[in-house]
């Protein structure tokens, strides 16, 4: 018998081979028939003649309000730290440690029926004891203990603002979480009728560096070193 496999031969051999292992791929052979597409979609890392692709070809195809906020974050503070077919990122924009934006729109309610999709995000400690309280106060806290960082996301700028404002004063025992809700919706409703408030504008407090919480080991040894049986017991 000939040891060279066929081409049909070698294909159905490939498919069978990779079912049989839980996973459906594409034929070698097949694969190397498709014409080549990279650097023609939207968010690909790299434009057809190589050179990085702007913010505006990353985001042709994203959904509108995520466009709209990726021009509007560019025009503000500059071409992005960082890329994907699916997010944009900016580290060290002023008060914040990373704005993100991701072309996805999240359903919001609160105060009024908006999409989430853009982030800002500052280094600050926030006590455990109030993490479920901001969480009632507004979904769209995302406080992060271990690394140390507490963000807001929300359509604008504006608004993520005001909720990382008012998410301190519930921080400090100014408001509690209810209160918190109330003023938001007041200062929007404000805002709609054209009167801006400095919680609108930028942040009352001053982020803490190095806020991180690396919390207590409950065993022994180097982060991802194996313990021993009766350790793990």
């Amino acid at each position: 018998m000939s040891k060279i496999l066929s081409r049909k031969t070698l294909v159905t051999c490939c498919l069978t081979a990779a079912v049989a292992g839980g996973v459906v791929t594409t034929p070698l052979a097949f694969a190397q028939n498709q014409p080549a597409e990279r650097g023609h979609k939207a968010g690909d890392k790299q434009a057809a003649d190589g050179k990085q692709m702007s913010v505006e070809q990353c985001t042709a195809e994203w959904k509108a309000g995520p466009q709209k906020a990726a021009k509007m974050m560019t025009e503000k503070y500059g071409e992005p730290s960082g890329m994907t077919p699916t997010r944009l990122i900016w580290t060290d924009k002023g008060p914040f440690k990373e704005i993100i934006l991701i072309n996805e729109e999240i359903q919001h309610d609160f105060p009024v029926p908006h999409k989430d999709y853009l982030q800002h995000v500052v280094e600050f400690k926030v006590p455990t004891d109030k993490i479920g309280e901001l969480a009632e106060f507004d979904g769209s806290i995302i406080v992060d203990r271990t690394r140390g960082t507490i963000g807001a996301r929300c359509d604008i700028e504006a608004h993520n603002l005001l909720a990382l404002n008012l998410a301190y004063d519930v921080i400090n025992g100014k408001k509690n979480a209810e209160e918190a809700r109330k003023e938001f919706g007041e200062i929007v409703k404000a805002e709609m009728a054209g009167k801006k408030h400095d919680y609108l504008s930028k942040l009352t407090f001053q982020p803490m560096p190095k806020a991180g919480d690396a919390d207590t080991a409950l065993m022994k040894g180097k982060p991802g070193e194996a313990q021993p049986a009766a350790a793990q017991e």
